[in-house]
């Protein structure tokens, strides 16, 4: 029988978040390794290579891969012969851990979670609390499963009742296409089967901190139905064309996990969550030991990349025109120099509403650039911590009024754009741009000062001002609305139906 002290799991929960902060899953860097070695869309490429290479530098930096440093998922499976030696609940002392985890000096985490979520949406200031799973199981020890689940990727969870007679294959193939790219594949999907709602739910999201594996289940074949399942639906969903970051390419999924429980002979549940390029979880056993400490992975694990910036354009943020920016083609890499503002959903919120009222703007955005992100605080010599994109669907509904009402050039964020948004920037010939969603570590070396504009009491939705140096991004909108959200993935699917399934 293990005892198990309260800083046993208080200081493991917040090693293992710093840990997972900066390292991805070994399985997934390989993974997706194999999927840029065959990927054939250079846009998808091109976006795989930057999240590898922003990999990389965050193992050895020791840095978030995004800036979004989610909101925790802790499973614990606590064996019945276990004695605590705590005056706090499993709960609090998980909570603990993430207060220590996300306030390190060294390398402080986004706190991103909100309090009074119908109300008042206040920032807790400590990314507290998570959410905690406790299974009693037979057992002396103590299993745990941290995760940090990016609001990007949980935001596209889907879930469905449907009929026993119902297609669950077809129901998916037509559901994903519907997320569109604000979960950053290429990732993976978990699907919880059966149960009741809250259990399929779960079981998604449990099923999504299994190593990925799906290269080894088609070399040696499946052996049940989930197995054949998990295939079936690898191959159909890779067959859509969405591609990396939605551009359009062979990889959507690297993985497809599978959890199943039984149900109701007049229900079948199906939830599925995806996971995404961010992919963050650890696990640990606790025996009353002491704390735990993960072993760092081998860099060696990680292909030696450089990014590729020959046949990019470069573009003087200081002195854009609109006629310059009609040149931009969709699909198009651009590097930028120059000065870019910052704003996203909160910002965006106040400055349409001062426009209601007939009120002036703190800052002139006429022929200017917003860039929809939450950044990380800065450590030690940076300028600013990591500054990956925030999906930009959430700001559609101000587009219209920001383009029209205060001269915006243009914006850059993650994932495709809604057709009202992408109406206004055609009406006013603007554009709109794409960072690669998992690769903020990378963008931050762009940043070359930084300082707050206006609405500094919005913590990192505040306006700043950067100065940024060869920034990568990609066209995604055109001047004239021509999205390559929309043409990347019919023309992959249409080139796709002509492929055999490559593994």
């Amino acid at each position: 029988m293990a005892t198990i002290r309260q800083n046993d799991l208080i200081q493991s929960v917040a090693d293992a978040l710093q840990f997972i902060s900066y390292y991805h899953p070994v399985d997934y860097i390989t993974s997706l390794a194999h999927a840029y070695e065959r990927e054939q869309s250079h846009a998808a490429k091109d976006a795989m290579a930057q999240i590898l290479i922003n990999s990389r530098m965050c193992a050895e930096g020791h840095r978030p891969i995004c800036q979004d440093t989610g909101i925790v998922d802790v499973f614990l499976k606590v064996g019945m012969d276990v004695r605590w030696e705590a005056t706090m609940t499993v709960e609090a002392m998980v909570n603990e851990g993430v207060r220590r985890a996300y306030l390190n000096p060294d390398n402080k985490l986004r706190a991103s979670i909100l309090a009074d979520p119908a109300g008042a949406r206040k920032n807790t200031m400590d990314n507290t609390p998570a959410v905690v799973n406790v299974s009693l199981v037979q057992g002396g020890n103590v299993e745990v499963i941290v995760a940090a689940k990016g609001g990007g990727s949980e935001a596209k969870s889907k879930f469905v009742m449907l009929n026993p007679s119902d297609s669950l294959v077809d129901w998916v193939l037509q559901t994903v296409p519907t997320m569109g790219a604000g979960w950053c594949p290429p990732g993976m999907l978990g699907i919880g089967i059966g149960g009741t709602a809250e259990k399929a739910m779960l079981m998604a999201k449990e099923s999504l901190m299994a190593p990925i594996d799906m290269q080894e289940l088609i070399a040696r074949g499946a052996k049940n139905r989930i197995e054949e399942l998990r295939i079936e639906l690898y191959e159909k969903v890779n067959r859509l064309g969405i591609g990396a970051q939605g551009l359009g390419g062979l990889t959507t999924v690297l993985d497809v996990k599978i959890l199943d429980y039984p149900t109701h002979a007049a229900n079948l549940p199906v939830a599925m969550i995806p996971n995404c390029a961010a992919t963050r979880h650890a696990h640990f056993t606790l025996d009353g030991s002491g704390p735990v400490a993960l072993d760092p992975p081998s860099l060696d694990a990680w292909p030696k990349l450089t990014y590729d910036v020959s046949t990019a354009r470069r573009v003087n943020l200081n002195t854009m025109t609109r006629a310059e920016a009609a040149a931009w083609k969709p699909g198009e890499v651009l590097l930028l120099s120059g000065k870019l503002l910052t704003g996203r959903d909160a910002a965006h919120k106040r400055m349409t509403e001062m426009l209601a009222r007939g009120e002036k703007l703190p800052v002139d955005f006429t022929n200017r650039f917003i860039y929809y992100v939450g950044p990380v605080d800065p450590v030690r010599e940076e300028v600013m911590g990591p500054a990956g994109p925030t999906t930009a669907t959430r700001m559609d509904k101000f587009t219209r009024p920001m383009l029209e009402q205060t001269g915006l050039l243009g914006m850059v964020g993650k994932a495709e754009r809604g057709q009202a948004a992408i109406d206004a920037i055609r009406d006013n010939k603007a554009v709109y741009l794409i960072a690669i969603g998992g690769a903020a570590y990378l963008v931050s070396k762009a940043i070359r000062a930084a300082r707050v504009l206006a609405f500094e009491d919005l913590g990192m939705e505040a306006i700043y001002e950067f100065d940024v140096q060869d920034m990568p991004v990609t066209v995604a909108v055109d001047s004239k609305g021509v999205s390559v959200h929309q043409t990347g993935p019919k023309e992959w699917q249409a080139r796709i139906a002509g492929i055999p399934i490559l593994q």
